[in-house]
């Protein structure tokens, strides 16, 4: 389990503590869903989650041992919101190779089929996918690496209805495999989802019945 314990961030430009003694555990193998505002501090939360910022104070813990930002980068997989601005490679097979010089074809094509995408080639630019096989793609890359924690920072955003039901398909189908964490405005999306649901508000989470979200 991952547990955060008074997290505190308050950049030097802020009046006010954007994530002021925040608590939370991750249940291994469970969707846990954030929903907020735009500017609640969602994104900096998965930031921090993540290793890439860090917070003035409080503890984040991997079954009761601390991890700092690096042990953190190593556990955790983020994928961001419109991942398809930071693709690097000019293939979808480059893509995945990224930081794997050893990845077989077959691990490619195996975590592909995993998120529903064994039907493109290799050779395939990025660019050339449709929106919602982008955000499979950022997935899969995330999934290489083999995260304990999976975070997806509003991973329905700007996409048309049928591909957001793919989206929404997908995290439905790895549900139990991973430890998910997904921020999103949009929580009438996941009502289907059986979540532990927060809302995070004034820098503070604030915690919904687990059961099935309502609109």
């Amino acid at each position: 389990m991952l547990s955060l314990k008074d997290i505190c961030y308050h950049p030097s430009t802020a009046n006010n503590p954007i994530l002021h003694n925040l608590c939370l555990d991750l249940i291994p193998g469970r969707i846990t869903l954030i929903r907020g505002s735009s500017g609640s501090g969602k994104t900096t939360l998965l930031e921090i989650i993540s290793g890439l910022s860090d917070c003035q104070k409080g503890q984040i813990k991997w079954f009761d041992k601390t991890l700092n930002p690096k042990q953190r980068r190593w556990l955790c997989g983020l994928v961001f919101q419109f991942p398809e601005r930071y693709f690097l490679g000019l293939s979808v097979g480059q893509e995945l190779r990224l930081g794997h010089k050893k990845l077989s074809t077959t691990e490619q094509f195996t975590t592909l089929n995993k998120v529903g995408l064994q039907n493109i080639e290799l050779k395939q630019p990025p660019e050339s996918l449709s929106g919602g096989q982008q955000r499979r793609l950022a997935i899969a890359v995330q999934l290489i690496r083999k995260p304990k924690i999976l975070l997806l920072d509003e991973p329905t955003a700007g996409l048309d209805w049928s591909v957001k039901n793919e989206v929404i398909e997908l995290l439905s189908n790895l549900k139990g495999q991973q430890t998910i964490l997904i921020v999103t405005h949009e929580p009438e999306l996941f009502k289907e989802f059986n979540t532990d649901c927060y809302e995070l508000s004034e820098g503070r989470l604030i915690s919904h019945k687990k059961t099935k979200l309502q609109k």
